[in-house]
């Protein structure tokens, strides 16, 4: 995978990090964890998904913790 590629991922992953920050500033929240929406969020669910993009880096595959 080329160093472009990753930074596609890095770049949205921050986006989505962004968005996810202006939202939880917007409603005076320190974490998603507080909000009543957090699993219908949509703006959670992305940022989510770019972490898991992020850390895959276009490659298929699921991950262990």
């Amino acid at each position: 995978m080329n160093n472009n590629a990753s930074d596609v991922f890095e770049q949205n992953l921050q986006e989505k990090k962004r968005l996810l920050q202006a939202c939880q500033t917007e409603k005076e929240l320190t974490s998603c964890s507080e909000c009543e929406k957090m699993f219908e969020c949509e703006t959670r669910k992305a940022y989510v998904k770019a972490v898991y993009e992020s850390m895959a880096k276009g490659e298929g595959g699921g991950f262990e913790f």
